[in-house]
């Protein structure tokens, strides 16, 4: 690649391959990792070697998956280490298989390492490597003076050299034997590196082992780069041990790739990348197209200089939905004038208390108590002004759910200081519902504000304030904003429908004589 991607896709390397295909895999279905990118705006395919612990490609330095297990507590990884042993038994290995079809298809190819995961006991874990299992000593657990309840109770502690340098022996072989653009730190996996005590004298620890790592990259190609991919908080970096800014003035890294829902797999159109760039729900199991839209262009407005595609190997089998998503995406000027909807992450029926990366928190869900105003911030693209004056814009919707009111409870809104009125506002009793998309649930009521052209957000940071007036107190289950969603509907073109199926016109299909 002679310019440097703009969009990235990380492939996992396990769900939508290895694991699909019954023993003995074959090449042609190893090569699916890359064809099925194909014709789309993807430049690099940054692909997951492994477990991380352990790997999927024929290694000497490391250990490959499964090696170590004669029975197996789960299938479906019993089947990873039978396609991969295959592979490598037949002379394929199958990091070169993808590196090798990637450069072939025209992508720049990175091997990404997870570099940190927690390591139980051999019978029950086995994509764990014998390396970890026969040093539990070198744990950040094993001081004895943290609870097994502490999140990095298992992961190994970054202070010892042996640690630093098995990881470090692994990222080199790949270097020295695959043809590769640059490497990839995914150190958003699990990411507790040091004793809770002992963060503060890591940070040099840290930033020395990087540049051991930036130097083996650079030594191995001079175009090759080194990219990470981190929490979205500078603060909350430092509170792990990364000291990012101090790793960008050094030079140390190339790519920077901040996350804020890594470990839920949720997507947040609110996330805040300027720190950087400067110096699910019950209703939808995937991000409808309006909302990754959203999600794009609020990213494209701070400043950012590409996307990095982390979770939409989850979208296998790609269908049509997914590559036509994946055509605007790189272009916002193209997702100007289409429909957009932001949303504040949440929880979902699978995550009922998601995991935020270090240094940052979500907004919802959040209780209301009678009397108090609870703050919201939404960010959002759309220059409304702009295209309201040439007749593009068609509706713009706020939707906020509020969960364990009733009908005697009395709420009220405010978008950016002023009162939002009833007259735009149309209330949706959805306390239960015996069918949902996805679970049957309780879902609240429903507040749709049609809003007119001078309650309109602004592009930028907007508040939302909501206040629970009046309380119901007979019912002891909490009130809770549960949604806040912002649905900006366009036309076409000035005085042009909206589809076959209007929606004023009702149903009755558009024709032309």
């Amino acid at each position: 690649m002679t310019s440097k991607p703009t969009m990235m896709f990380y492939h996992d390397g396990r769900h939508p391959l290895i694991y699909m295909y019954e023993p003995p895999m074959q090449v042609e279905e190893y090569q699916q990792a890359v064809d099925e990118l194909i014709g789309t705006p993807i430049q690099a395919i940054n692909f997951c070697m492994g477990d991380g612990r352990t790997v999927l490609h024929d290694t000497k330095v490391g250990e490959l998956w499964g090696d170590n297990q004669d029975r197996w507590a789960h299938t479906i990884f019993r089947r990873a280490h039978q396609n991969a042993k295959h592979l490598i038994e037949t002379g394929n290995d199958p990091l070169k298989i993808v590196a090798d079809r990637a450069h072939e298809k025209g992508f720049a190819f990175n091997p990404v390492l997870l570099v940190q995961q927690g390591s139980g006991d051999p019978e029950n874990d086995t994509r764990g490597s014998t390396f970890r299992f026969t040093h539990k000593h070198l744990d950040i657990g094993a001081a004895g003076d943290v609870p097994e309840s502490f999140k990095g109770f298992q992961n190994a502690d970054f202070k010892h050299d042996e640690i630093r340098d098995e990881r470090f022996a692994l990222i080199e072989e790949t270097l020295q034997n695959y043809d590769c653009d640059g490497f990839e730190l995914q150190m958003n996996y699990q990411p507790t590196y040091f004793h809770p005590n002992e963060v503060e004298a890591g940070i040099p620890i840290m930033t020395d082992w990087i540049r051991r790592v930036s130097e083996a990259v650079k030594a191995s190609g001079a175009d090759r780069e080194l990219i990470v991919r981190i929490p979205a908080s500078v603060k909350g970096c430092l509170s792990i041990g990364m000291d990012v800014i101090d790793w960008i003035e050094q030079g140390l890294v190339d790519v920077i790739i901040a996350q804020d829902f890594s470990g839920p797999e949720l997507l947040s159109g609110m996330s805040n990348f300027r720190e950087l760039s400067n110096a699910d729900t019950d209703r939808v199991g995937q991000g409808t197209i309006e909302m990754i839209r959203a999600v794009a262009t609020n990213y494209w407005m701070q400043g950012v200089d590409g996307l990095y595609l982390a979770h939409w190997f989850g979208n296998w089998p790609y269908k049509a939905d997914f590559y036509e998503k994946l055509r605007e995406i790189p272009y916002p000027e193209v997702m100007d004038t289409k429909d957009k909807i932001y949303s504040l992450p949440t929880i979902s029926e699978r995550y009922q208390n998601p995991d935020t990366e270090p240094g940052l928190s979500m907004q919802l869900t959040r209780d209301l108590h009678e009397g108090e105003t609870e703050q919201f911030t939404l960010i959002i693209s759309d220059d409304l002004p702009k295209w309201d004056a040439v007749g593009r814009i068609h509706k713009v919707l706020l939707r906020i759910r509020i969960m364990g009111m009733t009908e005697l409870d009395e709420i009220s809104f405010k978008l950016n200081g002023k009162s939002l009125p009833d007259s735009s506002l149309r209330k949706i009793n959805a306390l239960y519902r015996m069918s949902a998309p996805r679970y049957r649930v309780g879902s609240g009521y429903w507040f749709i504000y049609d809003l007119d052209e001078e309650d309109w957000p602004v592009r930028g940071d907007n508040t939302l304030e909501i206040t629970h007036d009046v309380v119901d107190k007979v019912p002891l289950e909490q009130t809770l904003v549960r949604d806040v969603e912002l649905d900006v509907r366009y036309l076409m073109g000035k005085n042009y429908h909206r589809s076959l199926v209007d929606d004023e016109l009702g149903p009755h299909e558009i024709t032309s004589e």
